[in-house]
């Protein structure tokens, strides 16, 4: 069985000397022909053999070291060892620089590769060393650091170390395993959800008390078997479900483009565990199918499953409705397991076999935490009754967290929730767009291609689901069509919006089929920014987009940011605003002292804390672990009192608190 650039050699040699058995061997080679993925990756997410293991087998053959992913993560790599190999030979090779021993001219780098001696011997060449040493990493690792030190990713590992630090917990998943779902857990835990309902700050569900009854003992009923989707056709198919799932959402008031949500929510976490793309695709096709046919008097997700009998009952009826409607098309398996089984709880109360813990196929988990998410934060008929902030539906997620849901993906999707937010607010670059039309083939596009430009997308199909969406979230544009669900309902809301301070600094655009000359007149008095025909170009009215949200900012003043030291640390802040060439002031609260850090186009100009000036202030503010920050975006630069480059002051400040802990030690 042949794998073309998988490196099978490996598994080959393994085999051999008795290390791995022939089902694994076969089972690796699988998953690296379907992934596209090098085998190192294969054994190690199918847990055939731990990063550590792995490593040191190959790093004993190739008589040399390896490092970690960890370790690798933290690595400070200096300029001057990142400039002896440049990103595109880093890249053609899978080779990273780590260290520069100038006395004797030796670079070494890690590679998944040590033996390839053209590779080291064109390195050695063209960064004019006495020789290169190669020691050995994983190779998802080697591409996350390339990503990092040369790409300016400061996420570029996260993936990588989540799905290590909680594989043990998360990934005893086989997804070739045909007999079942997934592995088994030898000693599963369970934890009963109390029978109180959750205290979430939006406040308590208001429901019957009904206890959950244990599950009744019945036939397994595993999915059906169902063919594999060629991986050429993934991409198109998951497109056309993007089109009709809207098409067909757009007769559900408080739930249109429900699914679509789910979908992105779940490639995010998807990406986050750091699955290959085949799975990643499939769980999305999951998460847009999830609904067909369940279209009834309830919203059914994991956690109103869970809480009232009446969902319960519906559930039980059109769980299996989704695979039944889609079983000519060939979906994939993954794809049927997590639909089939996204009732499943965590603690094995759920249906249709009352799986618990691991046995639960990973993308049943995934999809029982988006789609639960998105009805909290979309749908104001969810069990709170209204919609709730980000973190409030987080909370809720957390109360059940072991019960109902998976508590290393709740962690997962909690962190890519906050940590990706937070970044993405401190950068400005991502901007919250809200499209109100009707007609889902006026949108769908249109959203697309917005998402693709780098926008948070919302959806709203009437008047009174937009004014909600403005009301609760940060919205930064609005593209609006005239008639809604009553004719001129779009100008009646932007009317409204100018009367609340939410609505009157928002940049409005109006998309519409109208194209007479009073309707435009109107809608120029009410102050919007724009008026566009249908149909438009969607990348050139997206380009106009952003082009008119900049200069009201640059009218206005940018937004500032606030948060806590908590949600990101000082050292990733600092490049974050470094790579994003921010100019800016971060200002600091912690224990009663107050600090700030000052930055143009990226470059620390100043720092103060407490009596603290310039550097020294800086490095102390580097080790404060809690505390407050604000950024400040009007920030205007005067004289530069730090002139070290911000990687330069990390290094060192890094530094600092390597000696701090050692001596302290």
């Amino acid at each position: 069985m042949a794998v073309s650039g998988t490196n099978q050699r490996i598994a080959d040699r393994l085999l051999t000397e008795g290390r791995i058995q022939k089902a694994d061997h076969t089972r690796a080679i699988e998953y690296a022909n379907r992934n596209r993925e090098r085998i190192e990756e294969a054994l190690i997410f199918l847990e055939i053999l731990s990063e550590a293991d792995l490593l040191k087998y190959i790093a004993t053959v190739h008589a040399t070291r390896f490092v970690s992913t960890e370790k690798l993560s933290k690595a400070a790599i200096e300029p001057k060892v990142l400039a002896k190999v440049t990103r595109k030979v880093a890249d053609l090779h899978g080779v990273f620089p780590v260290l520069f021993d100038e006395a004797n001219k030796i670079l070494s780098v890690v590679t998944p590769d040590p033996d390839n001696g053209a590779a080291l011997h064109e390195i050695k060449l063209a960064a004019g060393v006495k020789d290169v040493k190669a020691l050995v990493a994983r190779p998802a690792a080697v591409r996350a650091a390339i990503q990092r030190h040369y790409g300016g990713d400061l996420n570029a590992f996260a993936p990588l170390l989540k799905a290590t630090n909680a594989l043990a917990e998360l990934m005893n998943y086989d997804p070739f395993d045909r007999g079942g779902a997934g592995g088994t857990s030898s000693q599963p835990v369970f934890v009963r959800t109390s029978a109180a309902p959750p205290s979430a700050k939006a406040g308590p569900i208001s429901r019957a008390a009904a206890p959950i009854p244990p599950p009744q003992p019945s036939a397994p009923t595993p999915p059906p078997q169902i063919v594999v989707v060629p991986p050429t056709q993934t991409h198109e198919f998951i497109e056309t479900l993007n089109v009709l799932v809207s098409l067909l959402e757009n007769s559900r008031p408080d739930l249109r483009g429900h699914s679509s949500t789910v979908a992105r929510l779940t490639k995010k976490t998807c990406e986050r565990i750091g699955l290959g793309p085949l799975h990643v695709a499939a769980f999305v096709g999951a998460a847009y199918l999830h609904d067909l046919g369940k279209m009834g008097t309830y919203h059914l997700t994991a956690l109103n499953v869970a809480e009232y009998e009446g969902h319960r009952a519906a559930a039980r009826k059109a769980a299996e409705l989704p695979v039944q409607l889609m079983a000519s098309v060939g979906l994939t398996f993954e794809t049927a397991a997590a639909i089939h089984a996204m009732y499943e709880r965590y603690d094995g109360q759920g249906f249709p076999q009352g799986q618990a813990g691991k046995e639960i196929p990973l993308g049943a988990r995934v999809l029982a935490v988006t789609d639960t998410y998105a009805d909290l934060t979309q749908n104001p008929r969810n069990p709170y009754r209204k919609i709730l902030k980000p973190a409030e539906a987080c909370d809720v997620l957390l109360q059940y967290r072991g019960a109902i849901f998976d508590p290393n993906i709740v962690d997962l999707f909690r962190t890519a929730m906050t940590g990706d937010d937070l970044r993405q607010k401190l950068l400005a670059d991502r901007h919250q767009a809200l499209i109100i039309d009707p007609d889902p083939a006026d949108t769908t596009v249109l959203e697309l291609r917005m998402i693709e430009q780098g926008f948070e997308v919302r959806i709203a199909r009437t008047a009174l689901q937009a004014r909600r969406d403005l009301e609760t979230s940060e919205i930064a544009v609005v593209v609006s069509e005239i008639d809604l669900d009553e004719p001129d309902a779009g100008l009646a809301l932007r009317t409204d919006a100018l009367n609340h301070a939410w609505g009157r600094d928002l940049t409005w655009v109006v998309l519409t089929r109208k194209t007479d000359r009073q309707t435009a007149q109107r809608a120029f008095d009410l102050g919007v920014d724009d008026v566009v025909s249908k149909p438009a170009s969607t990348d050139i009215f997206v380009a106009k987009l952003r082009q008119l949200i900049e200069r009201r900012s640059s009218r206005s003043g940018g937004r500032g940011v606030s948060g806590s030291l908590a949600e990101m640390s000082l050292p990733d802040m600092v490049q974050v605003l470094w790579h994003g060439r921010k100019t800016c002031a971060l200002k600091i609260q912690s224990h009663g002292q107050s600090g700030e850090i000052q930055f143009a186009e990226g470059q620390v100009y100043n720092a103060q804390f407490a009596s603290l000036r310039g550097e020294e202030a800086f490095y102390k503010m580097l080790t404060l672990h809690e505390g407050d920050f604000r950024l400040d975006p009007n920030y205007k630069p005067s004289v530069r009192a730090i002139t070290a480059s911000p990687e330069a002051l990390l290094l060192e400040g890094m530094r600092r608190l390597d000696e701090s802990a050692t001596s302290t030690a």
